[in-house]
């Protein structure tokens, strides 16, 4: 297209430009039945781009590029529902289903023939999506369940909801409810990211979905990757849809409104069921009970409701709840231990982290002895002691939490604990910054930040100093003979066996990994060095687009905010690392030892299709010869994705001995099994 061409043109190629890349979404992420490769469709969004951007007169609100806003937002603002958004009441057990359904019988007796729907509750956070005229005009959190907070840009990230409805003849007003939810190798993806930068880890995929709808720049919801599955349409004025359009029967049931809300393009959870009695429905639960375990996503229960939504209108609603509806709650694996010692713990940030150190007990299949305790805010709120008996769990059957304490059992004598005013490594003051709830050690020649640093620098994901651990930082850093990571390529063979316990092969191979070290790419140098909130992928996404650690020291913060997938918080840590005098020492060290600060051409072939293109694999068990990461980077390296749960999306699951609930998940979805003689039968086809 050519700014001489006549705008019809232009508007109908970028109708069918939106039209494909919508038809596209739709089959990846409702269907699981990817119709175009990422290559053509990449090739067909960035045209799309460039005619908007020499157009901007002809973008549409529903435009595939409107996704993510380009400045992030100032504040969110407080929005009344048009249908108030009610909680559900909890059942914990079979008992209380059959109670329920006792009280719903007595509003209306004269029922004698009824159904339930079952489905998974989702462990994620409701919102409300209006689309007018088909279109997403605003999306809305739950909030008090009067009013919520509109973060409709923030939605618009979420790629399972469609901008536009998938109808010729949509209706004026369609209200969606749902839930926004982190699947878990998305989870675990960013806790990682989060660990390798320094950061507090969420505690479950709940909070981290919570936090990220709410974060103001939308950039970092895209790339944080929510899901959402919807389960309920409403008019604006909160009548169940009539007649939509002349294809589709009213909906006259809850069976019905998943089916009519899958027709119009949204994602619904597939594993629900319609059962005929309430023995069914409990019959239901118990699967799952054992069965969610093997899931994607986090889910804590399931919701049951009555099918009928004419029964469901004659039975309303009490002050709180829905009478047709209640949730029956699984419950979370607790256990009580007592609280041996209360430590803190110094990161290579200087984040001064308290744990809880706990008697051992077994939880969810592992032992646990210790547990964060976050910082001095949340050790306050629980007024934890030594010698208290507490109740812990896994946040989100993940991460080891102390839930609360059971005061009635605290001895007798016990005292408050107090967070240390001096690091308890070098004996600094410590502070607490008063945007931060964490409190720090800002000398950055303490030993604890030393150490880290180091053990940072020498990790897989960064120089993959083979050799070079725990023990063996710690005894460098206490000798003296490293005070920075740029004083390991100054150590030799001679100064290694003065050391205790380091024998001559040890330290041969020690030098020579150090020196191997000195080819590593430019992405895991930058990411190495350490810089908070810089995690492995957001230093290849920076190394990408700055691909000199020249043009990055000497990039703004506009200009590294402006890399997709980085925004504001990161890009001022990046500038103000580059800003230290010490830091610029650092580098140009690192330079004069023969470290990678550029990144390379790209070979002329590099742009050709590869073995694994567009392949999604999963890997499970141990491998005959190859090491996990080594399969991966093969499998990455062939244009090929590696994720953690197994899905429809799936291409391959590579089954090594020893495997476990994705073997079950992947022969029940007739996914294809790979062994690793397989999978190099396939690099090398």
């Amino acid at each position: 297209m050519t700014l001489l061409e006549p705008i019809p043109a232009i508007e109908q190629r970028l109708q069918e430009l939106r039209q494909l890349l919508q038809n596209a979404s739709y089959a990846y992420y409702i269907l699981d039945a990817p119709v175009l490769e990422d290559a053509v469709y990449d090739t067909l969004y960035h045209e799309l781009i460039a005619l908007e951007t020499q157009y901007p007169s002809l973008i549409t609100p529903d435009s595939p590029t409107q996704r993510v806003g380009e400045r992030p937002a100032s504040q969110f603002v407080s929005v009344r529902h048009n249908i108030p958004l009610y909680s559900l009441e909890n059942a914990f057990g079979n008992a209380d289903l059959a109670k329920w359904q006792d009280r719903w019988r007595r509003v209306a007796p004269d029922i004698a023939d009824f159904e339930y729907v079952c489905e998974l509750k989702i462990d994620g956070s409701s919102l409300a999506l209006t689309y007018e005229n088909g279109v997403l005009v605003r999306g809305v959190t739950r909030g008090d369940g009067i009013a919520g907070e509109d973060i409709t840009q923030n939605v618009k990230a979420i790629r399972s909801i469609p901008l536009r409805l998938n109808l010729e003849n949509p209706p004026a007003v369609v209200e969606v409810r749902g839930e926004a939810f982190l699947p878990l190798d998305s989870f675990s993806q960013i806790n990682q990211e989060r660990s390798q930068a320094g950061e507090a880890l969420f505690a479950n995929p709940r909070n981290a979905a919570a936090g990220t709808l709410r974060q103001l720049d939308s950039k970092i919801v895209a790339k944080r990757k929510l899901d959402f599955f919807a389960y309920t349409l409403h008019l604006g004025a909160g009548e169940m849809v009539p007649p939509l359009a002349s294809r589709l029967s009213p909906p006259s049931s809850q069976w019905a409104v998943l089916q009519t809300l899958k027709e119009f393009g949204l994602r619904v959870n597939l594993e629900g069921a319609l059962c005929s009695s309430l023995v069914e429905v409990i019959a239901f639960c118990d699967r799952w009970s054992v069965e969610r375990r093997m899931l994607p996503y986090m889910t804590d229960g399931v919701v049951v409701k009555i099918n009928s939504l004419a029964l469901q209108t004659q039975l309303g609603f009490t002050q709180k709840f829905p009478r047709w509806a209640i949730a029956l709650k699984y419950p979370a694996e607790e256990a009580p231990t007592v609280v041996e010692n209360i430590s803190v713990n110094v990161g290579r940030t200087g984040a001064v982290t308290p744990l809880a150190e706990m008697r051992p007990v077994l939880l969810a299949g592992t032992t646990v002895a210790r547990a964060t305790l976050h910082n001095r805010d949340r050790i306050a709120e629980l007024d934890i002691r030594v010698g208290d008996t507490v109740i812990i769990r896994k946040a989100g059957e993940i991460i080891p939490e102390v839930v609360r304490v059971l005061y009635e059992l605290r001895p007798a004598g016990t005292e408050p604990f107090q967070m240390p005013t001096q690091c308890p490594e070098c004996c600094q003051p410590l502070v607490k910054p008063e945007t931060e709830a964490v409190t720090r050690c800002i000398n950055a020649s303490c030993p604890a930040i030393v150490r880290g640093a180091v053990e940072h620098w020498a990790s897989r994901d960064a120089m993959d100093i083979n050799g070079l651990g725990e023990k063996s930082v710690l005894q460098f850093v206490e000798t003296g003979l490293v005070q920075s990571v740029a004083d390991l390529y100054d150590i030799t063979f001679a100064q290694l066996m003065t050391l205790e316990r380091m024998g001559q092969k040890s330290a041969e191979k020690l030098v020579s990994a150090i020196a191997t070290s000195q080819q590593q790419p430019w992405s895991r140098v930058l990411y190495g060095l350490g810089i908070r909130h810089v995690g492995s992928v957001n230093a290849q996404v920076l190394t990408q687009q700055f691909t000199s650690v020249e043009t990055l020291s000497h990039a703004t913060v506009d200009a590294i905010a402006c890399v997709y997938g980085i925004g504001t918080e990161i890009a001022q840590s990046v500038y103000q690392w580059f800003q230290n005098p010490a830091n610029q020492e650092l580098i140009q060290r690192l330079q004069t030892a023969g470290l990678r600060f550029q990144s390379e051409s790209p070979t002329p072939n590099s742009r050709l299709p590869t073995p694994l293109s567009g392949k999604t694999f999963v890997i499970t068990g141990t491998l005959p010869t190859l090491k996990r990461d080594e399969a991966e980077a093969l499998i990455q390296n062939a244009g090929g994705k590696v994720t953690g749960s197994v899905s429809k999306k799936t291409s391959y699951v590579l089954v090594g001995e020893e495997a476990g609930s994705k073997l079950k998940k992947a022969e029940s979805l007739g996914i294809t099994l790979l062994s690793e003689a397989d999978l190099l039968a396939l690099l090398n086809a």
